[in-house]
Formats: C-alpha cells, sequence, structure tokens
C-alpha cells in the first residue's frame, strides 16, 4: 500500500477500542489495521491551507494559512480561551458562525487522561472530545447552553483541578482507574464558592448540574507503550519509519517514536506500508 495526499486530523469511532481513519486525499485509510505493521511516513515538503486550499511554507492554527487564520472565527483565540468570547459584544469574526458553534449546547465534563482534568466541549462532541486528548475515562458534569458560559464554569474549576492532559504521561501507560462520580461530587463540593459567584452572572436556565450521568470508559488499539518519549517532527526530519503499535489520542505510536497526526493538518504525506 501507498498512499499520499493532504491529511486532516483523524477521526474515530467508539466501540470497545476505538477505531481510528486517517484522512489523506480523498481516502479514510483505516489506521487500526496497519498496527504491527512497518510504516514510513515522508512528508513530500507540499502544505496546503485546510480552509483556501492555498500552498503555504507554514500553517496556523492546526494547518490554516495566515489569512485565513486572521479572518475565520474558529481560529479566534476564543476557541482556546473560551472564557474570552466575545460574540455578545458584536465583535464576533463571523457571527453566523458564532451563532451555529457557540450559541449551542455546552458540556463541562471531566476526564481522566494523564491524570483527573476539567475541559468543555461541544454536546455534538462527545466522546470525540475525550479520545482526542486519550482519555481513558470521560463524565460531564454540567450542560450549559452557550460556549461563553461553559468557558467561565471551566475557568472557575481551574484552581481545583488540572485543565490540561500531559501528554508524554498520557502516551507511557494507561492512568490509575478513577471513580469520577466520586471525584465530580468532591470537585464541586470544592469549588462551590467560586461556582455560585459564577451563577450570579447567569440568567436561569443556563446552566444545569448532570447527576445522573454515567462514566464512559474508552480503550484505544494499543499493543505496547513506549518506554521513552521520542516526538518525530516532519519540519525538521521529513521521514519516519518503524513498526505501529499504538494509536492514542490523535498520536500514531512507533517503536522508533511519536507522532502528532493533528500537528499537520494540511501536509502532503505519503504513506507506505511492509517497508
Amino acid at each position: 500500500m501507498k498512499l499520499q495526499g493532504n491529511i486532516r486530523k483523524m477521526t474515530s469511532k467508539l466501540q470497545e477500542t476505538v477505531q481510528y481513519f486517517l484522512p489523506i486525499a480523498d481516502e479514510l485509510l483505516p489506521m487500526n489495521e496497519l498496527i504491527g505493521k512497518s510504516l514510513r511516513i515522508e512528508h513530500t515538503t507540499i502544505i496546503n491551507c485546510v480552509n483556501c486550499g492555498r500552498k503555504i511554507k507554514k500553517g496556523y492554527q492546526q494547518g490554516h494559512c495566515y489569512p485565513c487564520m486572521q479572518s475565520l472565527a474558529s481560529c479566534d483565540m476564543c476557541i482556546l480561551k473560551p472564557e474570552t468570547c466575545h460574540y455578545a459584544a458584536g465583535t464576533c469574526r463571523e457571527p453566523s458562525w458564532g451563532e451555529a458553534n457557540c450559541y449551542i449546547d455546552h458540556y463541562v465534563y471531566i476526564a481522566n487522561s494523564s491524570g483527573l482534568k476539567v475541559g468543555i466541549t461541544r454536546g455534538t462532541q462527545i466522546p470525540t472530545r475525550w479520545i482526542d486528548q486519550g482519555a481513558s475515562q470521560g463524565l460531564p458534569i454540567f450542560k450549559v447552553k452557550n460556549r461563553l458560559h461553559s468557558g467561565l464554569i471551566e475557568d472557575a474549576l481551574k484552581p481545583f483541578i488540572a485543565d490540561k492532559t500531559n501528554w508524554r504521561r498520557m502516551l507511557q501507560g494507561e492512568p490509575e482507574i478513577q471513580d469520577m462520580q466520586r471525584a465530580r461530587d468532591k470537585l464541586l463540593e470544592q469549588a462551590a464558592s467560586v461556582l455560585e459567584e459564577v451563577n450570579q452572572q447567569f440568567e436561569d436556565g443556563a446552566y444545569q448540574a448532570i447527576d445522573d450521568a454515567e462514566t464512559v470508559n474508552i480503550n484505544y488499539p494499543i499493543t505496547e507503550y513506549p518506554v521513552k518519549i521520542k516526538s518525530f517532527n516532519l519540519d525538521k526530519t521529513p521521514s519516519l519509519e518503524g513498526t505501529l503499535t499504538g494509536i492514542k489520542g490523535q498520536y500514531l505510536i512507533f517503536d522508533t517514536g511519536v507522532i502528532n497526526m493533528r500537528k499537520y493538518a494540511g501536509y502532503e504525506l505519503a504513506i507506505t506500508d511492509d517497508v
């Protein structure tokens, strides 16, 4: 097999073991089928903007050209920091995009990736968001009417729980299994006073606690975890080879190192197996 084309971040399906697919050119490459095989991944030096398709030397905000990065609402800083959403101020770059993506139900959740963390996601992105982060467990704790309010709640919880994944630790093994309902209850007890302060900024019904959610458990297709993490960089070394031993989050795990495929959205890659 040899496939060549521009890639996007891997898509996934939650099954007994997560099933991964790599969009490359016009195909969806089933990645689970390649585990145990020797692969070569080569960057042809071509990068195209994931939005407009123009040829670029460097990608911004996960594969965009500079003009698209500057103009698209999906590339605004409030995507990374939802508590800074400025749609209500009338300064959203694309109001129609904001209405379709930010003024819909969001969830505040806790997940167990490299340890317990808090995060937010659109309702349509559960459990995809957890899989992309390499979480082994996920539990929604609040349903919120928009992105800004979910970001404010997340921000209020940050002093009591991490909000980022330690990707190196996540790739070195499974985290200790947590009682997620118990962890939720403890977090909400610790943060009760600050959550009440945040609540005073909202209108009635802006969010609701989820008391009856069940933990989602996620298993990844991994035959062997790396003992030591070596990260491949296609901008410095445009070719890599190795036996694929697993996939977790957006990372391919080889016996020779790991690579974050999401980082290379828009890159034209050639992928060959049985090298």
